[in-house]
């Protein structure tokens, strides 16, 4: 080898390495950041036998990528469902027993009154506490909707922050892999940008499940997790119209991608998972069927508190303690949507409201004479109030939509909606937490696989300051036996 070929290995060599120390100094700065991607430098071995630089590569996992990806939506999504039980449980004060404000416990507690009211029918104040139990018992029914009916409210309003939020990371996607694809194609360093677009993508899952595909030069196509495109050179449009007015047994909208339905019983290509995902579940799926159980209970304590015709003319019964606005009769075995909502203790035996309390024990409850159980007007009398003491354990119908069968005791019926509401509550904080588990292990794996890691760095910044060292005196060496050459020929 010539002096000259030497001189210019060594030369090319200084600048390799130096190169490669603005690699190793650019991941030490970007060590702990999450997200960034460690780099590394693409070197090749030269005609002349020199290393040459000849750009800069990024460490990637495409597989654990896509696992942390399809594990964030799937957190997204179940995160919400949870978020949405555990508000219906504070409502309802569930986790405490003793203090619980659910429908089943305060009919129980109605039951415990008018046991001690049919004790002492003529004392006042035992009939006062009873009342007391029943507005307890409408309170509860009142409370659970509105809380439910609010959930609902605010998934919807979710949804749309949500579409929004899509857009607005799908627009800066475009512009981003717009970057990316006409770098690649110029041979410009873009794995800084793949950073930042792999971050995007990480954004995009936590509002719906997504796929990709990439194609020649890093370009990019995003598909949700039911194979909707919402990405392919530009983005589709997500769609969402909000209902205002979302009230017991009105359906709010769906979301479309590009025209196609995405959410809603009717979608063909239904998402998966995702925030979107579950608020949808709970708007649509969740909270209107425990919606349908608090109106059957309502419904069911009108039918066992109504009265009957005591004149055997076979009147049909008539709503006693508790009725709603515009009650034409006793309800049958029918689902009534939002009678939870409205359901109230009848005017008729509220002293509150310009009734008589005394109703409550005697009948007569409807206004109408012939449904008056007490004719006597005895003070003692206590047969009316037996009966109601047992209406809560007496078999009647139930409309099966509301999932807890289409027959048994209104007591029944209560208890098994607050088993129901338990049940999907433990469902949904054990798939929280086994979808807070695989994230966290999708994403401490990635980042051991792809991160900086700062001890390596290190080492290889110590190895790449010798091996400068070492060049740099190699071309010292060949530049000095340059000048005694060249002073002999002189």
């Amino acid at each position: 080898m010539t002096l000259t070929n030497a001189s210019i290995i060594a030369g090319q060599s200084l600048g390799t390495i130096s190169s490669q120390i603005s690699v190793v100094s650019r991941n030490i700065s970007n060590a702990g950041r999450p997200g960034v991607n460690a780099k590394y430098s693409q070197i090749a071995t030269a005609p002349n036998g020199s290393a040459e630089f000849l750009g800069v590569g990024r460490m990637a996992n495409v597989a654990l990528f896509r696992s942390m990806l399809s594990a964030t939506a799937a957190q997204g999504s179940a995160a919400q469902i949870s978020d949405a039980l555990d508000q219906i449980d504070r409502a309802l004060n569930l986790s405490n027993p003793a203090q619980s404000r659910s429908p089943a416990s305060m009919i129980t507690r109605l039951t415990t009154a008018l046991q001690n009211y049919s004790a002492a029918p003529d004392n006042e104040t035992a009939a006062e506490l009873a009342l007391a139990a029943a507005r307890d018992v409408v309170a509860s029914l009142n409370d659970a909707t509105k809380t439910n009916q609010g959930i609902r409210r605010q998934a919807d309003e979710d949804i749309a922050s949500s579409v929004k939020d899509v857009n607005d990371i799908l627009a800066k996607f475009s512009a981003l892999n717009r970057e990316i694809v006409e770098g690649t194609a110029a041979g410009a360093d873009i794995t800084d940008q793949l950073d930042q677009r792999d971050a995007l993508l990480t954004q995009l899952s936590n509002e719906i499940g997504v796929t990709t595909v990439t194609r020649p030069n890093n370009d990019m196509v995003i598909y949700t997790d039911s194979g909707v495109t919402l990405f392919e050179t530009t983005p589709r449009s997500v769609t969402f119209q909000p209902t205002p007015t979302l009230t017991a047994g009105v359906e709010g909208a769906a979301v479309y991608i590009d025209g196609v339905q995405v959410t809603g019983a009717d979608s063909p290509l239904a998402l998966k998972s995702g925030a979107i995902n579950g608020f949808a579940q709970v708007r649509d799926v969740t909270a209107p069927q425990f919606q349908k159980q608090l109106d059957e209970i309502a419904r069911g304590l009108v039918a066992a508190f109504a009265e009957t015709d005591q004149t055997g003319g076979g009147g049909a019964p008539l709503p006693g303690l508790f009725t709603y606005p515009g009650a034409p009769g006793a309800p049958g075995s029918m689902l009534i949507p939002g009678l939870a909502g409205q359901i109230t203790i009848n005017a008729n035996v509220d002293p509150d409201k310009g009734g008589v309390v005394s109703r409550l024990r005697d009948g007569g409850i409807s206004g109408n004479p012939d449904y008056v159980y007490n004719k006597s007007g005895g003070a003692a009398y206590s047969e009316r109030l037996l009966q109601l003491v047992n209406a809560p354990s007496t078999q009647q119908g139930f409309d099966p939509g509301a999932g807890l069968g289409a027959s048994g005791s209104l007591n029944a019926i209560a208890a098994g909606s607050i088993g129901w509401l338990g049940a999907q509550r433990a469902q949904a904080e054990k798939n929280v937490t086994y979808q807070d588990a695989m994230v966290a292990q999708t994403t401490q794996a990635l980042s051991n696989a792809t991160g900086v890691n700062l001890d390596d760095q290190m080492s290889q910044m110590l190895a790449l300051e010798n091996s400068y060292q070492a060049s740099a005196k190699l071309l010292e060496t060949i530049n000095a036996m340059f000048d005694t050459l060249f002073a002999a020929v002189r």
